[in-house]
């Protein structure tokens, strides 16, 4: 009689199989060659090494002083890391590129291209930030930023069931479609988060159009506490997967095969989630503009945060939008890029080239982290830093509470960020939403609930 023992003195790794391949050899009293026929099936694959040298990948970003260069730097090495996964095969950096997490995490701002593999750590938890423009006519923009602080969300978790959007049915029927998607856990938070938008550089702009003098609005935000969950879901199919098949891969870069049915089944719960997203933005949209009794003149939107497929190869774009119409469906318009709240949106437009790869920067970028750009104003209140950056605009936190780290100076400068997407071929600006103001989340930790819990016990 054979045991688990037995199987793995013969080199298999113990695995979900064991059980039921000991009964049936055991019951079928096979032995020798016979049982080593039928254990074939259960082999491992040979596992993949890493590439000996880091695959290709453009460099479309230069840096201007110190403290860029640093930046620039760490984004290359983290790069030439990143591009020893076995699966990669191309690879670029925008302009607006910033590392974050440890050395070999695909920066903010990079493009890494890979065959028959889907990496959930390189589409990050973020899944689908994107941003919607929505023309407003000659609507007056204060009207417009008051009517969408009436109808968007930001902060954490969700809406109550009073305050909540209408779940499209066509949407609820995608998700129970799929089994990654089809849990109470997930459709809750389906249905909660519908019409917000979260934190961090979220935000909800206003502005009017260089070219027309229309009032434009213009979201950003994400998948919300949908996506963060596939997300999880997919980085441990993706760490199974890693165990098995290359084991030198960092956890961050782990991948699911595209063609087996893990990764079928979480390419096609991405595109759900991308639909959750875009509908995420048209209700805040459609609310505005009922709100304010109007149809509205046009529409058009871009994720920048995303997998995009081109036959087997897989462009992961963290912080980049893509201009080459192959990777939108539903393409309606010219792309946005985002800059800072002082700057314009740009409504851009562009060629695919050897280095782009079919994509632009998603904005500015940053250079410091939000802690150095904190101890970067010390010695001046929030108060103060808010007013010299804000000077002119409707500016409004949802929380109420100033956060600094959201203000221009966060961010790279963006005439530097323009310059150089002229000077690679990063896309080409047709028109500017010269800013009026926005809103964004604001520093809402500052009242969260447990912070005021620990005042109470102090007092």
């Amino acid at each position: 009689m054979i045991t688990g023992k037995t199987l793995i003195d013969l080199g298999f790794k113990s695995g979900k199989w064991f059980p039921e391949a000991i009964a049936h050899i055991n019951a079928q009293q096979l032995q020798g060659k016979e049982m080593l026929n039928y254990l074939e099936q259960f082999k491992s694959p040979p596992t993949i090494d890493l590439h000996q040298k880091a695959a290709d990948f453009a460099i479309n970003i230069e840096a201007e002083n110190e403290l860029e260069q640093s930046n620039v730097n760490s984004v290359v090495a983290t790069m030439e890391t990143l591009m020893k996964t076995p699966t990669l095969v191309n690879g670029a950096i925008m302009p607006d590129a910033c590392p974050t997490g440890p050395t070999g995490t695909i920066p903010v701002g990079g493009v890494a291209v890979a065959k028959n593999a889907i990496h959930p750590g390189m589409h990050s938890a973020d899944i689908c930030c994107s941003v919607m423009l929505t023309d407003f006519g000659k609507m007056d923009p204060k009207k417009v930023l008051d009517a969408a602080h009436q109808n968007t969300h930001f902060g954490p978790g969700g809406r109550d069931r009073d305050t909540q959007y209408r779940f499209p049915e066509e949407l609820l029927k995608d998700f129970e479609s799929n089994y990654m998607l089809n849990n109470e856990k997930m459709i809750q938070a389906a249905r909660s988060h519908l019409g917000t938008q979260g934190d961090g550089n979220h935000f909800l702009f206003v502005g009017i159009s260089k070219e027309t003098g229309n009032t434009m609005m213009i979201t950003h935000h994400g998948s919300r506490g949908v996506g963060a969950n596939l997300y999880t879901q997919g980085m441990k199919i993706a760490e199974r997967f890693r165990k098995e098949l290359s084991p030198e891969t960092l956890k961050q870069n782990a991948w699911i095969p595209y063609d087996t049915e893990e990764g079928q089944l979480y390419w096609q719960a991405l595109q759900i989630i991308r639909k959750w997203t875009k509908a995420n933005h048209e209700v805040i949209h459609n609310a505005t503009l009922q709100a304010l009794h109007s149809d509205g003149w046009d529409r058009y939107w871009n994720e920048h945060n995303f997998v995009f497929k081109d036959q087997d190869l897989f462009y992961h774009a963290k912080g980049a939008t893509p201009l080459d119409s192959k990777f939108m469906p539903d393409i309606t318009g010219p792309r946005l890029i985002p800059l800072n709240m002082s700057e314009p949106v740009l409504i851009v437009s562009g060629e695919t080239t050897d280095n782009n790869l079919g994509f632009a920067p998603h904005g500015a970028g940053r250079n410091m982290s939000r802690t150095q750009h904190r101890k970067s104003k010390e010695g001046k209140t929030f108060e103060q830093v808010f007013a010299e950056e804000t000077k002119g605009l409707d500016v409004r936190f949802f929380s109420k509470e100033i956060d600094i780290t959201e203000l221009p100076t966060a961010y790279k400068n963006a005439d530097s960020v323009r310059k150089q997407m002229a000077t690679y071929g990063l896309g080409t600006v047709e028109d500017e939403v010269m800013p009026y103001g926005c809103i964004m989340a604001g520093d809402w930790q500052k009242n969260a609930p447990w912070r005021r819990k620990k005042k109470r016990r102090r007092k």
